[in-house]
């Protein structure tokens, strides 16, 4: 099992401004190669608390490019019901060129209704959008002299520059508790990034993902990457202590931006079942988390076990992406947890 940071900001100016969150970002993701985390990622949200720092994760994880030398930068992902292919492609190759190829590109169909209201986007659109947008950057990083006629956006004989230094660039299809989409990662051949925090049925989701990888013959069984909020410290009471509000604040501002579709503001066909999915996110708490293995808090050996646990309960995953400084927990105790969790914690558990 491999392990890496996410960053999902979830303050605002109130909190913090963006320049002292930044700076802290950056200097725990130079903590990577030291203590042998394998990937730095971060999110495309807008407008509001829940994720508005990020609207372009590329332009971060190209400055992560210059703090790292081994990591693997991973968009976590990019939005392209909102992006034009062309630019989205061009901006992807120029990361990987920047870091020496270690981009790896992963697509999202974007979930919050006030984001599609805001950018003028149908939100029924969005699997036609997703679909559309994601073959035409894979066609243009892949191929050069491209032309596609799309229903949303088209070119004709198009080299996007720069030239990706990686072929194929690695793709990630990020996938929350519909089967369909997991089904769709597998048969792309795409790597799949999904939440336990938002419940689902995991084992059956990744085994939906691994059928439909074998079914369309690829090699191997994929990848799958699970997030976790994660927070390490020698004292139980300490972890407990400094995590839990943080952590039901971020509860709180997830349900909080998402909350059209409880309200009966948002119905769509488009995304069966989400109105469900909010309403149970809603009942989520610190301890709901911890108990059922979503987060990941308290001592290096109370951590392992938990990890062993989870990871027994649905099957196995591959690679863990961490939230380490999610809502207000500042960096010191932020890069004090990835030190212990490194030190104490990695060793026990990545031979899993």
């Amino acid at each position: 099992m491999e392990f890496g940071i996410q960053f999902f900001p979830d303050i605002g100016p109130d909190e913090k401004d963006a320049e002292t969150y930044f700076q802290e970002c950056l200097d725990l993701a130079s903590l990577c190669d030291e203590l042998g985390y394998t990937h730095v990622r971060t999110v495309e949200h807008y407008f509001e608390s829940y994720g508005g720092y990020s609207p372009n994760p590329i332009v971060f994880l190209a400055a992560c490019a210059q703090r790292t030398k081994n990591a693997r930068l991973i968009t976590g992902a990019v939005l392209p019901v909102f992006n034009n292919p062309l630019k989205l492609a061009g901006e992807a190759a120029m990361l990987d060129a920047i870091s020496d190829g270690r981009l790896e590109l992963g697509f999202a169909r974007a979930f919050l209704p006030h984001e599609f209201e805001r950018f003028g986007v149908p939100i029924d659109e969005s699997v036609e959008r997703f679909d559309e947008g994601v073959g035409q950057i894979m066609q243009l990083l892949g191929e050069e002299n491209a032309t596609s006629e799309g229903k949303f956006h088209s070119y004709r004989k198009v080299t996007s520059l720069p030239r990706p230094k990686q072929q194929p660039v690695p793709y990630w299809t990020a996938a929350i508790s519909t089967p369909a989409s997991f089904e769709k990662a597998g048969r792309l051949g795409h790597s799949v990034m999904a939440i336990p925090l938002a419940g689902g049925h995991m084992q059956e989701l990744i085994g939906v993902y691994r059928d439909s990888w074998k079914s369309a013959g690829h090699p191997g069984d994929g990848r799958v990457m699970l997030a976790f909020h994660m927070f390490c410290d020698a004292d139980h009471d300490t972890a407990v202590l400094k995590s839990k509000d943080p952590l039901n604040r971020y509860l709180r501002s997830l349900v909080n931006s998402a909350k059209a579709w409880m309200d009966g503001g948002t119905s769509t066909s488009a995304y069966p079942n989400y109105d469900k999915i909010i309403a149970q996110l809603d009942a989520e708490t610190f301890d709901t988390q911890t108990e059922k293995g979503g987060a990941w808090v308290g001592t290096p050996d109370e951590i392992v076990q938990t990890i062993r646990d989870y990871s027994a309960s649905i099957g196995g995953f591959d690679i863990a992406s961490l939230q380490v400084n999610f809502n207000t927990i500042n960096y010191d105790d932020a890069a004090q947890s990835m030190r212990l969790f490194s030190e104490k914690v990695i060793p026990q558990v990545r031979d899993l």
